[in-house]
């Protein structure tokens, strides 16, 4: 058997604010040190990025993609990410969702339908499409049934398809009759599994994992661990088919952000300075306190309108029927956090490097290795800190409003997180 992992939401250059670093040839590179095996190609209806892609990229297997000079062992596959903004059923929705194609070929069919349409695809590699979802979904399936939707980063207040912002409150309602054609949901930096088990109208959808990846050093931060019996397995059609089904043979688990981390997890007021339960958003009629100006609300308060399950009636209907998940801490934070320093100072940079070329790839380190190599290779510190986010002894202030949330491993107060909790892997 073959395990690998798969990360299924990035951008290019050629993406709004990100880095001019993501390139094929290095993204490949990054991969390879991360420890991803395969990676969408992401923002392929952007010409300029399209054309690198049959530039650079060769099939190796039916909808799988190597880098032409076969430098990497990283694999390819085909999508992107699309801004969906149109009226529908009486209000603006504002939707960013993932779109795969099984081949080239295909995605050049979908990309001259885009242009034919007249939207704009040069601007940005994330392109603003003014369709409502399900009918770029409709038009994906007159291309080529084989094509895949799934809504990006589902739960967060402006572009989720479930977000506070003029979201949906059901697949069904977004998508009609053809929402039996999701079958998959992200579940984004700020939510993780347990919190959408807690939502029994998902309990058929399965839910991926992505880093949503704007730079190089944000690869693999979120990420899905599929098994396959061979390299000759390895293809489009049966990746999606795993998905689909969320078959627990092959589906293994997803590699997930504390949700706490994200960005949008709690309510908030970031000019304020103000982060606030969803409990104490209701005392305050969803208002900041100190200026009086709406709070945006949150993943957490978003999932607790929907939610008809407990956390706990979410853990045990997770175990007995989802694909289980593992909750890290990305290597560079843990150095950053024994160290007291940033995450991009040199000392952490030196430590990260040393590491990855003594032990292997990050995710091999932070899930697999041992704690006597991995002190052998840095120190006992690290090696402690390491251990303590695998048993779940992180510590972490919530994000809001597009302030991201902090992990610490070495502090004893402020929220602790649901403890070994949610390596849900239910040792």
């Amino acid at each position: 058997m073959l395990n690998q992992i798969i990360d299924l939401h990035i951008h290019s250059k050629y993406s709004r604010a990100c880095s001019k670093h993501l390139e094929l040839p290095t993204i490949a590179t990054a991969c390879e040190t991360r420890g991803i095996d395969i990676v969408v190609t992401g923002d392929m209806t952007h010409p300029a990025w399209f054309a690198s892609i049959k530039e650079n990229l060769v099939e190796e297997n039916s909808g799988l993609y190597k880098l032409a000079n076969d430098q990497s062992k990283t694999r390819f596959i085909l999508g992107t990410e699309v801004a969906s903004i149109k009226k529908h059923k009486g209000q603006t929705r504002r939707v960013h969702l993932l779109l795969f194609a099984p081949t080239i070929d295909v995605a050049e069919i979908f990309n001259a339908e885009l242009q034919r349409r007249n939207f704009n695809l040069t601007a940005d590699g994330r392109p603003i499409l003014g369709m409502p979802s399900k009918d770029i979904l409709q038009m994906m399936l007159d291309i080529d049934e084989r094509m895949v939707m799934i809504p990006a980063h589902a739960w967060t207040p402006w572009f989720g398809i479930f977000g506070s912002k003029g979201g949906y409150t059901s697949l069904e309602e977004a998508f009609d009759e053809l929402h039996t054609n999701i079958f998959a949901i992200e579940t984004g930096l700020s939510s993780d599994p347990l919190m959408n088990w807690r939502c029994s109208m998902l309990d058929n959808i399965t839910m991926v994992s992505s880093s949503d990846a704007h730079s190089l050093q944000k690869l693999g931060r979120e990420a899905n661990v599929l098994q396959f019996e061979s390299k000759q397995d390895i293809t489009y059609d049966e990746i999606m088919r795993v998905l689909r089904t969320e078959d627990k043979e092959r589906f293994l688990n997803t590699i997930e952000f504390y949700p706490e981390e994200g960005k949008y997890h709690m309510d908030g007021h970031r000019d304020c300075g103000v982060m606030m339960h969803p409990v104490e958003t209701e005392k305050h009629k969803g208002f900041c306190p100190k200026c009086a100006k709406p709070l945006t609300i949150g993943v957490m308060n978003r999932v607790e309108e929907m939610a008809d399950r407990t956390e706990e009636e979410a853990k045990v209907f997770g175990a007995d029927n989802k694909v289980p998940y593992t909750s890290i801490v990305p290597l560079p934070e843990i150095i950053a956090d024994v160290y007291s320093c940033g995450v991009a100072t040199k000392r952490v940079v030196r430590v990260y490097e040393l590491l990855t070329q003594t032990l292997g790839s990050e995710f091999h380190i932070l899930l697999h290795a041992s704690m006597e190599d991995i002190a052998a290779a840095s120190d006992t510190s690290i090696a402690d800190a390491i251990d303590r986010v695998r048993k779940g002894h992180v510590v972490v202030r919530p994000g809001y409003d597009g302030v991201f949330g902090t992990v610490k491993v070495f502090e004893d107060s402020i929220t602790v997180k649901r403890n070994a909790q949610l390596n849900l892997q239910l040792d």
